[in-house]
C-alpha cells in the first residue's frame, strides 16, 4: 500500500478539500474579529484571534471526523473497541479557551480590563468550532454580529464604557483651600474618583488619584486647570490607564 492510497483509505480527497476549506474560512473569521483588537492596540489582537479560531476549527474536524476507523461501514464498532464519544473534544475547547480569557483580564485598582477581549476570544473559538463542523453559514453570520458589535458599540458608548481612567500626580503649596478647589473641579468634570492619597511635607502636598473622568474631556482642559494655578509646583497626566 502507497502512502497517498493509505491516507485515502479513509478519507477521500474531496473531503480533505472540504476540510481545508474549513480551516482556512475559519483564519479568515478570526482575522476579521481580531483586525478590530488589533487597531484598539489590545494584546490578543490579529493573530491570536486567527490561531484561536484556526485550532478551534481543527479540533472540530478531529472531534468529528478523528474516529471514523473505530467505525465500520455498518455503523457498528468493531469488537474489543470502546464507545467514542466524539464531542468530548468540542467541548473541551469551549472551557478550555477559558486560559487564554483570564491572561488578558487585569485589574487596575477598582477597573477591569480585557473583558471584551476575553469575550471575543471565547467566541472567536465558538466560530470556528461552528465552521470546523461544516456550518459556514452560522460561522460566518456570527463573525459578521460579532464584528458589527464590537464596531458599533465603540462608537456609541454609554454607562461606565463612556468613561476612561485618568491619573493625576501633583505637587502644590496646600493651605487647604486648593483641595476643596480641586474636588470641585472634579465635579464640575463629572469625574469620579476611583483611588486618591495625599501626603504633606511641610507647605507642600503631594496628591496622586485616579479618576474616571467622561471620554469628552480632553488632556489640554485637565492641563489647562494646573497651569492656571500658581499653588501647583510640578504636575503629571496619564490618560486612558
Amino acid at each position: 500500500m502507497t502512502p497517498v492510497q493509505y491516507f485515502l483509505q479513509q478519507i477521500p480527497v474531496m473531503q480533505y478539500l472540504d476540510f481545508f476549506a474549513r480551516i482556512i474560512v475559519a483564519c479568515f473569521c478570526g482575522a476579521a474579529i481580531g483586525f478590530e483588537r488589533s487597531k484598539r492596540l489590545k494584546s490578543a489582537g490579529l493573530r491570536t484571534h486567527i490561531v484561536v479560531c484556526c485550532a478551534s476549527a481543527l479540533m472540530m474536524i478531529v472531534s468529528k471526523y478523528g474516529f471514523m476507523d473505530l467505525v465500520t461501514a455498518a455503523g457498528a464498532l468493531p469488537e474489543g473497541v470502546r464507545g467514542a464519544d466524539t464531542a468530548r473534544i468540542a467541548a473541551q475547547v469551549v472551557s478550555g479557551i477559558s486560559f487564554l480569557g483570564a491572561g488578558v483580564i487585569f485589574k487596575h485598582g477598582a477597573s477591569v480590563k480585557g473583558l471584551t477581549t476575553a469575550a471575543g476570544i471565547w467566541a472567536t473559538a465558538g466560530i470556528g468550532l461552528a465552521i470546523g463542523a461544516g456550518m459556514y453559514v452560522i460561522g460566518l453570520f456570527s463573525m459578521v454580529v460579532i464584528m458589527i458589535i464590537q464596531f458599533a458599540m465603540h462608537k456609541v458608548k454609554f454607562g461606565i464604557e463612556a468613561l476612561s481612567d485618568c491619573k493625576l500626580d501633583f505637587c502644590i503649596r496646600d493651605n487647604g483651600e486648593y483641595r476643596a478647589e480641586f474636588f470641585k473641579k472634579i465635579d464640575e468634570w463629572k469625574g469620579q474618583i476611583e483611588e486618591v492619597s495625599i501626603e504633606n511635607s511641610g507647605e507642600k502636598s503631594r496628591y496622586e488619584a485616579v479618576i474616571k473622568f467622561p471620554n469628552n474631556l480632553s488632556v489640554e482642559e485637565i492641563i489647562a486647570f494646573f497651569n492656571e494655578n500658581e499653588k501647583v509646583v510640578s504636575f503629571s497626566v496619564t490618560p486612558n490607564l
